[in-house]
Parts: structure tokens; C-alpha cells; sequence
């Protein structure tokens, strides 16, 4: 198989049904996208440069491993998100297409390092490190995270660095390491709405992400004031507009700042199925909404990612 033809199977499945359970969505027939997520694939040779640079430093990337449908457009700008610690998840969540094992390969001291040459070959300005969960060690893998950080501000000082990182199964020092570390973004996602949440994710829960988020946002309050907290949100598992806007509400009392909020797609047949097509006008208003409660930034559309322009979003939060 070509490498081009690598990359192209990295797109999702086309969800088998898509049938109204979303506050507004389109229902569509079999193998059926709605208009609004079509749209022309990039050209140009940037998305191979891309490729190549993370095969020279044999790094994954949430892009491939999680069958990111931005993965060539965010490649043709040069830009990915590093997967650290493996490709190789102790949980299985419903929505996600990352590998499970309750035994993952062991850590590579020489990580850190890679992802700094692949960062300065690319010339990014702007980091995003995601991992998987390591239930597997005793620090949840918080020390590697900070170590990547570590080595990425003496290789590339002038780069900004978001996490995004697990729950650490609610362990507090974990959490500590990692935000010592002092990234300019501290990412950890809540997934879902109150109710959905033991179906879609494995392990987490909604009231640990939101005391994650909560222990986050107090950290940047007392010690690094120029932190910012972000979280994502999926669209489309059966949610009601007024679940999501309690999770809204509730990631607002937590301290995060910067939202996201995208459609869901499925990865593949053993994942959780679409249940609607949010459109382009819902998520305009769930956008709406989070700004009338106070949110800072909003980020949402149907093809909108936890890391997709991240670089672009740090920076209009910055403006503002």
C-alpha cells in the first residue's frame, strides 16, 4: 500500500445510521454523509513532508491512531499531534479507535527528545502533546508528559505547549506533575454530557473530569496565572440541547476557559454508533451560549477537534 493510500485510510468509517436523537441534526440514509461534512481534500506536498518527518522519529500521532478526519488538512500545514507514551490505550472507550491493552509497551526514555526534532523540523510554534492513559504505572505516566515538556522548552524555548492528558484516575500528585510543568494550555477533555458518560467513556467519569479541570484551573489561579484550561465536548451520541448546555454550564464552574465542540464520527463498525448530524446552526448556538455564560472562547463546528487549530485559538484567546 501506498503511503498516500495509508493516509486516506486513516479517514473514518461512514456511520451505518443517523437517525434524529440531537436537539437539531439532519437524518440520513446509509453510508450517507450530510452536506456539510464534505469537503475537497487538500493538495500539495507538505502532507508527506509531514509524514515523513514522524516516521524519521518514529512518533505517533492522535491524527492516524484516533482516524482523525482532519488529519490531511492539519499535515498540509505542517502541523500534528503528538501521541506520547505509545499507541497502545488501557482503556476502551466506545468513541475511540486507539488500540486498547492492559499491557503497553514500556516507556522509551528517548521519546522526549524525538518529539523535540520532529517539533523543530516542522517548525511549529505551537505544541500539542496528547497521550494515552497508562493505568499501568503508578504515576499514570504524568512524569513522561512533564519530561517531554521539559526537553521541548530547552530545544524549542520560543514554542507554546498544550496538554492534553488523561485523568490520572483522579490521583492529585499525578495531576501536580504535569502542571508543574507549566504548559501554556492544560487540556482534559469531559467527552460527553452527565448522562452519557458511562456509555461512551472507560473508566473516566464525568464528576473526576470536572474535579481534574477544577484542581487545573486552581493550580493557574495560585501559581501559574497565564495557564489556560481547556475541555471538548463530542456532538451527536444522543445528547439534548440542554445537556450540553449543563456540561457548559458546569465546565464554566470548573475554571476552564476555552471549549470545544465537534461532531462525532465513527471510527469504525465496534464503535458506538452516530445518533445525529448536528448542523452547522446548532453548533452556532451552543457557541452562542457558552459566551452568554461567560465563557472566554468557544470552538465549534462539525469538524472541529480538541487539538484541531489549537494554534489558532491560543491565539485569539490571547487578542481577547
Amino acid at each position: 500500500m501506498t503511503e498516500k493510500n495509508k493516509r486516506l485510510n486513516m479517514l473514518p468509517q461512514i456511520p451505518e445510521s443517523a437517525s434524529g436523537c440531537g436537539s437539531e441534526e439532519a437524518v440520513v440514509g446509509p453510508g450517507r454523509f450530510p452536506p456539510w461534512l464534505h469537503r475537497k481534500l487538500p493538495s500539495g506536498s507538505e502532507l508527506w513532508k509531514t509524514g515523513k518527518v514522524l516516521a524519521k522519529n518514529r512518533l505517533h500521532t492522535v491524527c492516524e491512531e484516533a482516524k482523525c478526519p482532519n488529519l490531511m488538512h492539519c499535515w498540509s500545514k505542517k502541523t500534528a499531534t503528538f501521541l506520547i507514551m505509545g499507541k497502545e490505550c488501557t482503556r476502551s472507550c466506545g468513541f475511540c479507535d486507539i488500540d486498547f491493552s492492559k499491557n503497553p509497551q514500556p516507556l522509551q526514555l528517548d521519546e522526549p527528545d524525538r518529539v523535540a526534532d520532529a517539533v523543530k523540523s516542522l517548525g511549529l510554534k505551537h505544541v500539542v502533546i496528547t497521550m494515552v492513559a497508562r493505568d499501568d504505572l503508578p504515576d499514570g505516566g504524568a512524569g513522561q508528559v512533564a519530561k517531554t515538556v521539559e526537553v521541548l522548552r530547552r530545544e524549542v524555548p520560543s514554542a507554546t505547549i498544550e496538554l492534553l492528558t488523561s485523568d490520572f484516575k483522579g490521583d492529585f500528585e499525578s495531576l501536580k506533575v504535569v502542571l508543574e510543568s507549566r504548559p501554556e494550555v492544560f487540556n482534559h477533555n469531559i467527552e460527553t454530557v452527565r448522562a452519557l458518560t458511562p456509555r461512551v467513556r472507560h473508566t473516566a467519569t464525568y464528576e473526576r473530569t470536572l474535579g481534574v479541570l477544577k484542581n487545573a484551573a486552581d493550580f493557574a489561579r495560585n501559581c501559574h496565572p497565564s495557564m489556560l484550561v481547556k475541555s471538548g465536548i463530542m456532538a451527536g451520541l444522543g445528547e439534548t440541547e440542554e445537556q450540553v448546555q449543563e456540561t457548559l454550564r458546569d465546565l464554566k464552574a470548573a475554571g476552564c476557559s476555552i471549549i470545544t465542540i465537534g461532531q462525532y464520527l465513527q471510527p469504525k463498525r465496534q464503535k458506538l454508533l452516530v445518533k445525529a448530524f448536528i448542523t452547522p446552526e446548532q453548533f452556532k448556538r451552543y457557541e452562542e451560549y457558552g459566551y452568554t455564560i461567560g465563557l472566554k472562547h468557544m470552538y465549534c463546528g462539525p469538524f472541529v477537534r480538541s487539538s484541531y487549530n489549537a494554534d489558532e485559538v491560543i491565539e485569539r484567546v490571547k487578542q481577547n
